[in-house]
């Protein structure tokens, strides 16, 4: 029951963020934004997770995962709400910045319910079926937006999204209250960093940071590429949407395919296989291999999440099991703020395609550094 719950509960955050971020590039630049900004207005989005991630997870240790969850989709509708009634920059800049903020609770918490409601027999399977709930609403979510984008506008597409989150809230109110024992040492911020001193958990965190950026990259700046060859909006969604696709399936096989190589070569080749795909897009217009590419970038990405995601319940104290949650949203947060801008210099220098080409380089490099020995040596 709790298990179908979470489902629910992710499936709809991740359409609404499916759903929204392609339409938040694209309306940006209806609004006259320049690809700079549009480095920024991606990166308002983990400016304060970063700093407040780790709060959020001791918060949810103390007083349970309900609260946070309800919190996380009443900050979720306003964000959405904000874009529709107000057709300028800055109500961008605040949706996203709000958006940040409701995603620290909801996703913390969630996979800390997720966590909480497992064991270690079946905690593999379960973060698996989140991961195709998440890859689910990223399926779904871009074909929607760009549909109502290309057929009503992009003010109806937020519209759509308040609907969508406040059907899903409802749902927070069956998250049972678990409140972990009272941890008789108080740890602070340097306590919490002091984590990442455990190989397996740095392994995770730096995969799902080097994972999560690059599919936030593509997210952002791929609408960008396809207009340069007057790709509709519909287009746009689905080729995108070809990528959530593709995740679904590769975690949906991902249990078999990690017993049957483990954990290490099932990350190193998932890295490269989305390396791959991010060099070879800036090469063509073609609509059918700009899918294809989506696909195989889907492939890549979709088996970093999952594998962190239960690798970091795994590893964390069991006291502090939503704070350790909490370190890995600020380690994503971090890579998602500084990528971004990053990239958005990058792009306005050398145009485009150089996002692309950097962004593969980046994850061929990411497999180098992961130390991946460390999820096989120790698990």
């Amino acid at each position: 029951m709790i298990l179908r719950i979470v489902l629910i509960m992710i499936f709809g955050y991740m359409t609404i963020i499916n759903l929204t971020r392609p339409v938040v590039t694209l309306f940006a630049t209806e609004l006259g934004a320049s690809v700079f900004e549009i480095g920024i207005l991606t990166a308002a989005f983990a400016f304060f997770p970063l700093i407040f991630a780790i709060h959020v997870g001791k918060i949810a240790d103390k007083i349970g995962d309900r609260l946070p969850v309800l919190l996380g989709f009443i900050g979720l509708t306003i964000s959405m709400a904000i874009p529709y009634f107000f057709h300028t920059m800055w109500a961008l800049y605040l949706s996203q910045i709000i958006v940040g903020i409701a995603n620290i609770f909801l996703v913390v918490s969630l996979q800390n319910v997720l966590g909480n409601a497992s064991t270690l027999e079946n905690r593999d399977s379960y973060f698996s079926w989140f991961g195709m709930a998440t890859a689910l609403g990223v399926l779904v979510g871009p074909i929607i937006g760009g549909y109502i984008s290309e057929h009503f506008s992009y003010a109806d597409a937020f519209l759509v999204s308040v609907f969508i989150s406040i059907f899903t809230m409802l749902f927070s109110f069956k998250i049972p209250v678990i409140i972990k024992e009272n941890n008789t040492v108080k740890a602070g911020l340097l306590s919490s960093i002091g984590l990442l001193k455990m190989p397996l958990l740095r392994s995770a965190l730096f995969s799902s940071a080097l994972v999560l950026y690059s599919r936030d990259i593509f997210v952002a700046y791929f609408p960008l590429y396809a207009k340069q060859y007057d790709i509709s909006d519909s287009t746009i969604g689905w080729i995108i949407a070809v990528q959530g696709l593709a995740m679904l399936f590769i975690r949906f096989a991902l249990p078999k395919i990690t017993s049957l190589l483990g954990r290490d070569k099932v990350l190193s080749i998932s890295i490269i296989v989305a390396g791959i795909a991010f060099s070879l897009m800036p090469f063509t217009g073609n609509i059918l291999l700009l899918g294809f590419y989506s696909c195989l970038m889907g492939f890549g990405l979709g088996c970093g999440q999952p594998l962190s995601m239960s690798t970091t319940y795994s590893a964390s104290p069991k006291t502090r099991t939503g704070e350790v949650l909490g370190l890995r949203v600020s380690t994503n947060r971090l890579s998602q703020l500084i990528a971004p801008l990053f990239f958005g210099l990058i792009g306005t220098w050398m145009g485009v395609i150089s996002v692309f080409l950097i962004s593969g380089i980046f994850l061929f490099g990411g497999t180098y550094f992961l130390g991946l020995k460390d999820f096989s040596e120790e698990q």
